[in-house]
């Protein structure tokens, strides 16, 4: 470009501010376009503050024009899990009585936040699982049936307890021994 036509442009450039400012149908709404090239905008314009929310916790209307994003909690809401029924015994209880009874019962982990809505979602009370068994507890005999019938012959269930053998190693010969520690729990 030469030095020639450089009034030129700045005269254009001033026509089309004066444009945009006088006589448009512009109300002032956020989704309008700014007609101004990126060229001829300022840098050192000062940015706005960061929108502070209101007293009912709710971020300002500008800031929600400007496409802010709400802030969510560093860590989810606790799972709540179901009761068990006070007449079952809890799965850590089943665990030990196996334990008590010679059986092996290795490397227990309580799962219990998988009974919930971010886990298997059975609805179960508490879990445990064990290389050798897992032990699930429901908080009432219905829920307990219906799983264990939906496991078929790879569960064993007692009131609102359910032994479930699906991911364990115990061989088909040592489950009734597990059956009968959990029977003489009650």
């Amino acid at each position: 470009m030469t030095t020639r036509n450089l009034p030129a442009v700045g005269i254009l450039l001033v026509a089309v501010a004066l444009s945009a400012g006088c006589g448009s149908d512009d109300d002032g709404s956020p989704t309008a376009t700014p007609s101004v090239s990126s060229e001829a905008a300022p840098t050192d314009l000062p940015t706005p503050p960061p929108a502070s929310p209101s007293a009912d916790g709710a971020a300002s209307p500008s800031a929600a024009a400007q496409g802010t994003t709400q802030r969510r909690p560093a860590s989810p809401p606790p799972v709540v899990l179901p009761k068990r029924p006070a007449s079952a015994p809890g799965a850590k209880q089943v665990v030990d009585a196996f334990r008590a009874a010679g059986l092996k019962v290795p490397h227990p982990l309580d799962r219990s936040v998988d009974c919930g809505p971010d886990g298997l979602g059975l609805g179960c009370s508490e879990l445990i699982a064990t290389d050798a068994v897992t032990v699930y507890v429901f908080p009432d005999e219905t829920s307990a049936s219906d799983i264990a019938e939906t496991w078929g012959g790879q569960s064993y269930r007692r009131g609102a307890v359910v032994l479930n053998y699906l991911e364990a190693k115990t061989p088909a010969a040592d489950r009734p021994r597990y059956e009968k520690a959990l029977d003489k729990l009650g």
